[in-house]
């Protein structure tokens, strides 16, 4: 699958950086691709693109917060979880996204 993913915590600091690299990590193992884009201190960082969002599959939201630019996800099935889910067991968010969708 083509996942992609963003994630947002109010401060935008620790959690939000914890859950892109467990995402990261449990879609590898579980055999997908995953682009994760974060919403923090330091602005958006690796931003989703309308080109990203032609090719995906799924799109999990692991926030806290309002998101920028959440227009760009119109029409597109979102999977949202709080950042905490995505840190303590991203695998499983990962699932039950699959299983949702």
């Amino acid at each position: 699958m083509n996942i992609l993913a963003v994630t947002a915590c109010p401060a935008g600091v620790a959690h939000t950086y914890m859950a892109k690299k467990g995402l990261e990590k449990a879609a590898k193992k579980l055999g997908h691709k995953i682009k994760v884009e974060t919403q923090g201190s330091m602005g958006i960082e690796n931003e989703i693109t309308a080109k990203d969002l032609e090719k995906a599959d799924l799109v999990i939201w692991a926030i806290d917060t309002k998101i920028e630019k959440a227009n760009r996800f119109d029409g597109k099935t979102i999977h949202e979880v709080p950042v905490a889910a995505a840190v303590k067991n991203a695998a499983k968010v990962i699932e039950d996204a699959i299983a949702k969708r």
